[in-house]
């Protein structure tokens, strides 16, 4: 897929690849065809000139874009590996990480050398931090140069002829997901299981040559540029964003849960597909989503091991009456099966290879408890959220989706530690801005005495924390939300 990127690239350069939007959502372009060839090739020559190459590590601390785009491909094309650093981890877990990813070289934009660097009381606002980036290696600056950033990546580059493209499969890229300071755990995905999970997400969304496409992340750029579609970087303010799903109209947009959630409060419009993962995806937001113009709205469920794995367009998912959360069937290469725990097990081409650190393992466990329905997985929760009441084993996910009645955004059930050592299980319900919340409760009796022994203590109603990269609902935080809540209660 890379190598098909490569070589549209070239073929159609003046058109335009990676898009961006101004305030009022009208469309300007970043980058053409042209220019991330262009960018690709001088971080090719320029990271060849400091001798990486197949073996090597290249730390990548760049925001999402054309240049994030360039150096990925030039760090393909010389059969190298990228480990990528994320800012919000933290500088503790991010020397960890580093200390065992190893670097040959880190790559930064001058935005996150400032947040290193001068901008760290800034950047922590937004909860942003970075450690002094030189401690992780040697460093070098992509793109625009900002006084006290790091020499330029090409700074002494000339006209040099390019390395011939490395043509077999080793590590591509190294994912940093889990695990502490002490112990962390990181993704290590090839060029095989990359290529393979790209191909499955081209396959799935088929975007065609010249409509753009609405998205930010790898997966969605890589497919899409190689299709000969053009890619939208979406806004970060809600408002800006549905103003540019109005200009834009894309063929395809891929948008977290949070994402979608926000722009619908600002009335947006859809057009074409809509994508959304990266956190549960419940039938009222799908509902929402193709009420507000959709041709289709598809939930995908996709872990850091093994992306994409299944998928279930909204018609699908409200038929389906059963107890748990379907999100599909497995897609093409992807094989799924149950452990003697109910624990899900995916495995495929698309299969990350190992973790840092470890052997290979064909089977890509999950932490999710599954069943399959006629071939399709529905989630009966997380194994590690669990909650024990009475001496009964409560899995949440199992309930959770029958939560979803109209008026509500999101609906967690946890855990909160009674005075008898025992649990008491908590349903939190974030309401959408415009519920009536005497009518939502009255909605909620019906789905709340379906859950016979597992029928919450308490209903709260309340704004959902939210946490990590792509927002996922925060179970600890809402645990300890709901223990305040009902202290309070008790103390009124």
């Amino acid at each position: 897929m890379l190598e098909t990127l490569t070589h549209t690239l070239r073929r159609h350069p003046d058109r335009p690849a990676v898009l961006g939007t101004t305030r009022t959502g009208a469309v300007r372009t970043k980058a053409t065809f042209g220019d991330l060839a262009r960018l690709a090739d001088r971080c090719t020559a320029a990271l060849h000139a400091r001798g990486t190459g197949r073996g090597s590590t290249v730390g990548v601390a760049i925001r999402p874009g054309p240049r994030a785009l360039a150096v990925m491909l030039a760090v393909h094309r010389l059969g190298a590996r990228a480990a990528v650093l994320d800012p919000g981890a933290g500088p503790d877990v991010l020397r960890a990480r580093l200390a065992l990813a190893r670097p040959d070289i880190v790559l930064a934009d001058a935005t996150a050398q400032a947040v290193a660097g001068w901008a760290r009381p800034l950047a922590r606002r937004a909860r942003l931090a970075l450690p002094d980036l030189a401690e992780l290696g040697p460093v070098a600056t992509v793109g625009p140069r900002l006084p006290g950033c790091a020499p330029a990546l090409d700074a002494d580059v000339r006209a040099v002829p390019l390395p011939p493209p490395v043509d077999e499969d080793g590590d591509a890229v190294i994912v940093f997901t889990s695990g502490t300071t002490s112990l962390p755990r990181a993704v290590v995905h090839t060029r095989s299981s990359l290529a393979a999970g790209m191909t499955t997400v081209a396959d799935l969304v088929r975007p065609e040559a010249g409509r753009p496409v609405l998205g930010g992340t790898f997966f969605v750029l890589v497919p899409s540029l190689a299709s000969g579609a053009p890619v939208a970087l979406p806004a970060r303010s809600p408002r800006v964003l549905a103003r540019q799903l109005r200009r834009l109209a894309p063929q395809a947009t891929y948008l977290t849960p949070p994402q979608i959630r926000q722009v619908l409060a600002e009335g947006s419009r859809f057009s074409g597909r809509v994508w959304t993962g990266s956190a549960p995806a419940s039938t009222d937001l799908l509902t929402r989503v193709k009420d507000a113009g959709a041709d289709e709205a598809w939930g995908v469920y996709a872990l850091t091991e093994l992306f994409p794995a299944a998928a279930v367009e909204q018609a699908d998912k409200a038929a389906f009456t059963g107890e748990g959360d379907l999100v599909g069937a497995p897609l093409p290469g992807v094989v799924a099966k149950t452990g003697g725990s109910g624990e899900l097990l995916l495995s495929g081409p698309a299969a990350r290879d190992r973790y840092l650190g470890e052997d290979p393992d064909m089977w890509v466990a999950t932490g999710d408890r599954a069943r399959l329905d006629a071939g399709r997985i529905v989630l009966e929760g997380r194994h590690k959220d669990m909650v024990l009441r009475h001496a009964e084993n409560i899995y949440p996910g199992l309930y959770e989706p029958g939560l979803h009645v109209p008026g509500v955004e999101l609906a967690l059930l946890v855990g909160v530690p009674a005075e008898d050592g025992d649990e008491r299980l908590i349903a939190v319900v974030q309401p959408t801005p415009e519920a009536d919340r005497a009518a939502l409760r009255a909605a909620l009796d019906g789905p709340l005495e379906r859950m016979g022994t597992a029928r919450p203590d308490a209903v709260l109603l309340a704004d959902i924390p939210l946490s990590g990269r792509s927002l996922k609902p925060d179970r600890a935080a809402t645990a300890r939300l709901a223990a305040r809540c009902l202290a309070g209660r008790s103390r009124g």
